[in-house]
């Protein structure tokens, strides 16, 4: 029997993803999120689930650990992997990449620091809008390097604003709509067809509702 391996990424991208699949269905045998393990059966014979960090989901399909994968945009964008198709927008964990300033700030003239996770996405938005811009890599907290003066704006995930709002910070310009995507490794669509076209096609059944 051809196995098939489903990476998915952990946080609320999972608790909104385990619906769709259960609906396309595929679920797991046992509760995920009452266990430590990393890899579960399910109710599909020869397809299995393995947890991951959100990041580390496009590497697993990229080089062929896990032949599908559902991961943030965003993501997607920061790894500029190739190696994979990304033939579905799931339309869930729906927010957007922006840029963020302290409330009422005026545009910085001159060199800029940036302070984000997302070094290449905003390598490439600084670029194309013709500005020079220092970029600090941090892995959680953006909103404190404004506030301490290591950055003059960050780049991030805004969802409600919330965040930005209670730090002093708001969000000024869009860099990416950022949803979850499903993205499938392209040798293994080959070599896989039949039984990797039905998960999509399920998958794509339950979105397109």
């Amino acid at each position: 029997m051809t196995q098939i391996t489903l990476a998915l990424t952990k946080g609320r991208i999972l608790k909104e993803t385990l619906p769709l699949l259960e609906e396309a269905g595929i679920v797991p045998t046992e509760d995920i999120f009452s266990s430590r393990k990393l890899v579960f059966p399910t109710n599909r014979p020869g397809l299995r689930l393995i947890i991951l960090r959100g990041s580390d989901v496009p590497t697993y399909v990229q080089f062929g650990a896990a032949d599908i994968g559902i991961a943030g945009k965003d993501v997607l964008l920061e790894h500029q992997g190739d190696g994979y198709y990304e033939p579905l927008d799931l339309g869930i964990a729906k927010c957007k990449l922006m840029t963020a300033v302290p409330v009422g700030s005026s545009v910085q003239k001159g060199r800029l620091r940036v302070a984000t996770k997302y070094i290449n996405v905003a390598r490439q938005f600084y670029a194309e809008q013709g500005r020079q811009a220092d970029l600090i890599k941090l892995f959680g907290a953006m909103e404190l390097a404004p506030i301490l003066d290591l950055a003059h704006e960050i780049v991030d995930i805004v969802d409600t604003g919330n965040t930005l709002r209670a730090n002093g910070l708001e969000a000024r310009d869009e860099i990416a709509d950022i949803s979850a995507r499903l993205i499938v490794n392209k040798a293994a669509m080959k070599t896989k067809f039949s039984e990797l076209q039905s998960t999509v096609n399920a998958l794509t059944r339950v979105v397109m509702k």
